[in-house]
């Protein structure tokens, strides 16, 4: 369940994040393009179990700037990554920040491959940027978005750093991850039957995904 949270939260919450980024950077009223590029891709970069243990001092429930800033609206306290309520959002806010830059370059890429003659013609026939969005860039981007659709799912599915670091899968299991399990009960329990099984079922789901992403991309070669 909490695997599946991380994927379809996490996994979305990334995408869209991403393409927003994306379409912001490749805009024509955006200056310094190249410098907000270098910044949205620095955390990708970034060694992770730094970075996590930075979100933790962030997340802090007493020093921490995140609750600075909510005293400032008046919100008490929140022990985020001590609430099982708090926790998995914590992460997965972590994890989008970490990870959105990677695909905001595959979709810069996308966009860059569009025909403008497209665009032009769109706006000659009177289609405002709304509708040119999503009757040229969605459609022309749809191989992008699947195959980063696909490499996001597998990242959020092999989740480990995060949760090991910052909760522990805690508390009370409600950040514990497929990855994290198959670690626990291997190397912390010694259950390596328990162990296997869980890694089975990872290696299951990432061929699931792999073949998907495999014939999707041959119907839209057809296409």
């Amino acid at each position: 369940r909490n695997t599946l949270y991380f994927l379809f939260v996490g996994g979305t919450l990334s995408i869209a994040a991403s393409l927003a980024s994306a379409l912001l950077l490749e805009s024509k009223l955006v200056r310094f393009k190249g410098v907000f590029r270098t910044a949205y891709f620095t955390p990708v970069v970034t060694t992770l179990v730094a970075v996590a243990v930075m979100w933790r001092f962030v997340y802090h429930p007493r020093y921490g700037s995140l609750n600075y800033v909510l005293s400032f609206l008046g919100v008490s306290p929140v022990d985020w990554l001590g609430d099982p309520t708090w926790a998995m959002p914590a992460i997965i806010l972590m994890a989008v920040w970490k990870n959105f830059g990677y695909n905001m370059i595959i979709f810069i890429a996308g966009l860059q491959n569009i025909p403008q003659q497209l665009y032009e013609a769109a706006s000659i026939d009177g289609a405002g940027k709304w509708r040119q969005f999503t009757t040229i860039t969605i459609p022309m981007l749809a191989p992008t978005t699947l195959f980063i659709a696909v490499i996001t799912m597998i990242g959020y599915i092999q989740l480990f750093a995060e949760p090991y670091v910052m909760t522990q899968g805690g508390p009370l299991n409600s950040t514990l991850s497929i990855v994290l399990l198959m670690y626990q009960q291997g190397f912390r329990w010694w259950n390596m039957g328990y162990s296997a099984a869980v890694a089975f079922v990872l290696f299951a789901l990432i061929l699931i995904g792999s073949f998907v992403q495999t014939r999707m991309n041959r119907k839209f070669a057809v296409s």
